[in-house]
């Protein structure tokens, strides 16, 4: 596909796949507390029940993603966009970002939404993309129909998508990116 790799956005000080799913309920909930406290960063405005929340999400696209033949080999997800999103860059004080190659982004492994995880799953319209799990084969012909986002809806006044979302169920993957 025509160079849209992989962007992982992530606070410098606190470096690249920093991933509450991946922690137990009650770390991550006292992390996301403290996120919250210091009200600095996109993430401390999301509310209290967002780890609750994320994890049922996350929950679905893994079922919808092994019913297409997807074979995840963890229970939650790490998040890229699908090409460049300088909008992302704003989540953060000292944003950074790693690049991983499509290439290097195993079909079996890797999921996509359009739009971030949460509101594709959770914003009711008629878009044809809402509540669905794209695997690497399916997303060329979305882009096709619908474009990227990040170039159509730059500033969100469109919708809540501002970017096509990478689910990368494998941490082998992004292990050579930490």
């Amino acid at each position: 596909m025509k160079n849209l790799d992989g962007y992982h956005y992530f606070e410098t000080n606190a470096g690249p796949f920093r991933n509450l799913s991946s922690l137990s309920p009650r770390e991550a909930e006292a992390i996301s507390q403290q996120i919250r406290q210091k009200g600095r960063v996109f993430a401390s405005k999301r509310s209290s029940d967002y780890i609750t929340i994320i994890r049922e999400l996350e929950q679905l696209a893994y079922e919808k993603f092994t019913y297409k033949g997807g074979k995840p080999t963890q229970d939650y997800p790490h998040y890229l966009t699908l090409g460049v999103c300088p909008w992302l860059e704003t989540w953060y004080k000292e944003p950074n970002h790693i690049i991983i190659p499509w290439e290097a982004l195993p079909a079996e492994v890797v999921s996509f939404t359009y739009g971030d995880l949460f509101p594709t799953m959770r914003y009711e319209d008629d878009k044809s993309y809402r509540k669905q799990v794209y695997t690497k084969d399916e997303i060329g012909e979305l882009i096709q129909t619908y474009g990227l986002p990040q170039e159509w809806n730059r500033t969100g006044e469109h919708g809540p998508e501002r970017y096509i979302e990478i689910q990368v169920w494998d941490n082998e993957v992004i292990r050579a990116y930490r």
